[in-house]
């Protein structure tokens, strides 16, 4: 069983959507929905694509450097380039990983679509290798969905 329970923040977030709450706050509810699940889950960052850039908006955890990351640099911006989710179990044997800081052992990015189109993403650092099942990828990908559809 997986430690995030999707259905519980996607409920959270339409809640926060129909009470009028901005979208930089319902991407900050989000991170901090997420992270309050605990281990695994070290810090959550939010991303969202702007003028092909990934810019961060929100993040609850350990602060980051990484405002902005092109497509293709980092794990994150190999997601937009490939257009696909990425589960790194140990970032220190990723070629192309940007540290955030150096606990972070694992990092599970799962983009934000709208039809075809991404939007953004929702980037998970962990300081535990390896701990992101599909189970918590599916729970993720819930949020991911419907923020997808409330942004």
């Amino acid at each position: 069983m997986p430690v995030l329970d999707g259905d519980r923040i996607v409920t959270r977030l339409r809640a926060g959507f129909n009470r009028g709450t901005p979208r930089g706050e319902l991407l900050r509810l989000a991170a901090d929905l997420i992270r309050d699940a605990g281990p695994p889950y070290t810090s959550v960052y939010m991303y969202m694509l702007h003028g092909g850039e990934l810019k961060l908006e929100a993040f609850s955890g350990r602060p980051t450097e990484h405002t902005r990351i092109a497509p293709g640099q980092g794990v994150c911006g190999t997601a937009v380039a490939t257009g696909e989710d990425q589960n790194v179990a140990d970032v220190r044997v990723h070629p192309n990983y940007l540290a955030c800081n150096i606990f972070t052992r694992s990092e599970l990015v799962v983009l934000i679509r709208r039809g075809a189109d991404i939007l953004g993403q929702i980037d998970i650092d962990s300081d535990v290798p390896g701990p992101f099942t599909g189970g918590e990828e599916r729970a993720v990908r819930q949020v991911a969905d419907a923020l997808a559809v409330l942004l």
